[in-house]
């Protein structure tokens, strides 16, 4: 076996929990399977996530000046290791600051259509690679009731819960609900296993394939708005996850009768289905594979796009080489602008 390659993964935060903080700790563990790759992490911001990483996956934070690859969550991260190795910025989403593609970085990577196309229209090339789900922890553990019993909500807003916990209040179902600001729990796949369908968007979605239950896309958050995909029939997760399952695919509003009519449409027969989709499409083990392939796209034209765009963003490029050094010696806030 050759030398194994020195793999770092970057994240701006992995204090609390968040979908970029539990793609991090998925990615990390896929990777760690690989006995051809060395793996260490960084972050600016210690917590829950890394103390995990660290505990459980025996990954160190980074100790190396140099490194082989470099996957990074956020623009910050980029700038923060540009040099230190070539750079695969993955972006998962489009509004927030965080997520926007740096000029720095070697090559994008996109967790779906709708993000690639917001690259693509600021003139990033950009590869697919939907979210990445450890499918060998998150595994249906208790049967699915025949007729639904109970529904966990994984909505991130008090309006949402708030219908949600009167409707299953009056039809007489069980309900819990798991928000990441009020009552954060780190091994969800636990909480799921104990309904028989799950509400939510984005990752909350995919657990919950990965666990064999049925879901329904939707939330009210405040970036997003009231949003909803309704019911995830599995024939119809191709199309949603064009949107990363947010709602926004068919841009429903729904109020207590629409949540009530896609309620109504649990079939148990789904959750098989749909662990199914999460086994060929959203496995984190695939995933790593698909991200490590990802070196090929670091070619002379890539290159020349790259020398591109350092010409567009002096001021960035000019911090990146000069200024961080400078601020690192001197310690001048001047030089850290």
């Amino acid at each position: 076996m050759g030398k194994a390659k020195k793999i770092l993964v970057a994240t701006n935060h992995l204090a609390e929990i968040g979908g970029s903080e539990l793609y991090t700790y998925d990615l990390i563990k896929a990777l760690n399977v690989r006995p051809d790759v060395e793996v260490e992490y960084f972050t600016f911001n210690k917590g829950l996530i890394s103390d995990k990483i660290e505990e459980e996956l025996h990954t160190p934070f980074m100790n190396k000046k140099r490194y082989d690859l470099i996957f990074a969550n956020h623009n910050s991260s980029v700038k923060e290791l540009f040099s230190k190795a070539p750079i695969i910025q993955i972006c998962h989403g489009t509004v927030p600051e965080l997520e926007q593609p740096s000029p720095l970085a070697d090559y994008h990577v996109a967790i779906s259509d709708e993000i690639s196309d917001h690259l693509l229209n600021m003139g990033y090339a950009n590869d697919v690679i939907l979210n990445g789900i450890d499918v060998q922890a998150k595994k249906p553990v208790r049967p699915l009731n025949n007729t639904l019993q109970s529904v966990l909500s994984l909505c991130q807003s008090d309006k949402a819960n708030a219908k949600l916990k009167a409707i299953c209040r009056a039809k007489g179902l069980h309900f819990q609900a798991y928000n990441k600001q009020e009552n954060p729990t780190v091994s969800i796949e636990q909480k799921i296993n104990l309904f028989d369908l799950v509400v939510g968007i984005g990752r909350s979605i995919y657990d919950a394939m990965a666990c064999g239950r049925p879901s329904l896309i939707y939330d009210h958050r405040g970036y997003n708005g009231n949003k909803a995909d309704g019911y995830l029939r599995p024939e119809n997760f191709s199309k949603y996850v064009q949107m990363n399952c947010s709602g926004r695919y068919l841009n429903r509003q729904y109020q207590e009768k629409e949540l009530i009519r896609e309620l109504e449409k649990y079939n148990p027969e789904d959750g098989r289905k749909l662990r199914n989709i999460a086994l060929a499409q959203l496995n984190a083990y695939k995933m790593v594979n698909q991200l490590l392939n990802i070196e090929q796209q670091l070619n002379w034209r890539n290159r020349f796009n790259k020398w591109k765009r350092f010409t567009e963003n002096t001021r960035l490029v000019k911090h990146a080489y000069f200024y961080k050094k400078l601020y690192t010696f001197t310690k001048s806030e001047y030089f850290n602008r």
